[in-house]
């Protein structure tokens, strides 16, 4: 990251985003084509920061191993292939014709047992007695960490989740979904309020996006999201009585090979027009944390929170500072040691972190600062026993104060 970029951001976020991002003017959707003439501070600069989508094109996962040998040359699914890689995997799948709450019924299934199914869904005229099966959130990367499958482009490599997770070996938040041809995923807004980057291997998406904020507008009267936003019931008044209030989506028609940026916040449904294979992350940094924070705040905005908040969020309290306390080491390390030592080491997630420059270093170390302050000062964080916590609040924010006033000497 420049200094002018580093600069123009210390604004953004003053106060843990009391102000929801804006949407995009006119509903028009960039579209960056060539990867020589788009930094990584373009990037941060026009899009994350700001927190508007955008679609990356087919030039940027080109080299990619998948889009090599997952494809057939007619840019169809390469079943053979993919059988012989990973056929003896075990796999998570939903059924989307069939609704569980607000989202699918998933069942655990043999790769080569879903494959034979979509062989016979195509066959059949893309129907089956078993309905739509969709292969979803498969950790392929974690699974066969052997195969070359992709690259993250370095616009998303500041990615806090998967930093961490790696770094306590217990979960990620890369995925890999496979689905024929009318598959589709409710609506819905990623986890902790992400960012997500999704790739199509092969095939082709419909994405209906709605800038963050708008979601208010689409709740029934109880309070409920849709579960299909594209449902006839939205208009009825008597069920959905801000509905006509809301703005049309964005519409993306993601094509093979493009990557669409999901901003942090914003609701989407997404449709599979082909049959079709895409990569997807999960990624929090410095632009967006404060946001996971007043999510998990809002989402624990209820009697025992300590008790609902591992189930409901996946994380909870103690786990969020630990979270921060793991991302802020790693930076404090490369302030210290420079990026060269750290670019050499054989942790990859410091060394994705170590290519962005010292100055982004200082930047989520500033972020960091202030929502671990603001943490700090939670009431039902305080009622907690932080003995176990070490270093405790109080170090931590001190050690991170002084790294940055340090580094800005």
């Amino acid at each position: 990251m420049d200094r002018a970029t580093f600069a123009s951001s210390t604004a953004f976020f003053r106060d843990f985003g009391n102000s929801a991002p804006s949407a995009l003017p006119g509903g028009h959707v960039d579209f960056i084509d060539r990867a020589d003439s788009f930094t990584y501070s373009d990037f941060f600069r026009d899009y994350l920061i700001p927190n508007h989508p955008c679609i990356f094109s087919a030039k940027f996962t080109e080299d990619w191993g998948s889009r090599k040998t997952w494809v057939t040359w007619d840019g169809k699914p390469n079943f053979e292939h993919l059988l012989h890689k990973f056929g003896e995997a075990v796999v998570p799948v939903a059924n989307c014709d069939v609704k569980e709450y607000n989202s699918n019924p998933k069942e655990q299934l043999p790769f080569k047992e879903f494959v034979e199914y979509w062989r016979e869904y195509i066959r059949n005229g893309h129907r089956s007695s078993r309905g739509c099966l969709y292969l979803k959130d498969w950790h392929l990367s974690r699974a066969f960490p052997e195969q070359d499958v992709y690259t993250t482009p370095v616009y998303f490599s500041s990615d806090w989740l998967n930093e961490y997770w790696d770094a306590v070996a217990v979960d990620d938040f890369r995925f890999v979904y496979m689905g024929p041809k009318g598959s589709w995923t409710p609506f819905h807004a990623d986890v902790f309020r992400s960012y997500s980057w999704s790739a199509n291997v092969c095939g082709r998406k419909r994405w209906l996006l709605y800038p963050a904020g708008q979601e208010e507008f689409l709740k029934d009267r109880h309070g409920n999201l849709p579960f299909d936003v594209t449902a006839p019931d939205l208009r009825d008044k008597r069920i959905y009585p801000r509905y006509s209030q809301s703005q049309p989506p964005l519409e993306i028609i993601q094509e093979s090979g493009e990557i669409v940026f999901v901003p942090s916040g914003w609701h989407h449904q997404v449709y599979n027009l082909e049959d079709t294979i895409s990569i997807n992350h999960n990624w929090v940094n410095g632009c967006n944390v404060a946001l996971m924070w007043c999510f998990l705040q809002d989402e624990l905005a209820a009697v025992q929170r300590e008790i609902i908040m591992k189930s409901c969020t996946g994380i909870d309290y103690k786990e969020f500072y630990n979270f921060l306390k793991v991302i802020a080491e790693n930076r404090i390390s490369i302030l210290e040691k420079g990026l060269d030592e750290e670019s050499s080491s054989q942790n990859n997630s410091k060394a994705a972190i170590s290519t962005l420059g010292m100055l982004h270093a200082v930047f989520d170390l500033k972020r960091t600062v202030k929502v671990l302050s603001s943490l700090s000062a939670n009431e039902d964080f305080r009622k907690l026993d932080l003995s176990s916590l070490s270093p405790s609040p109080e170090a931590l924010l001190q050690h991170l104060e002084s790294a940055i006033d340090t580094a800005l000497l």
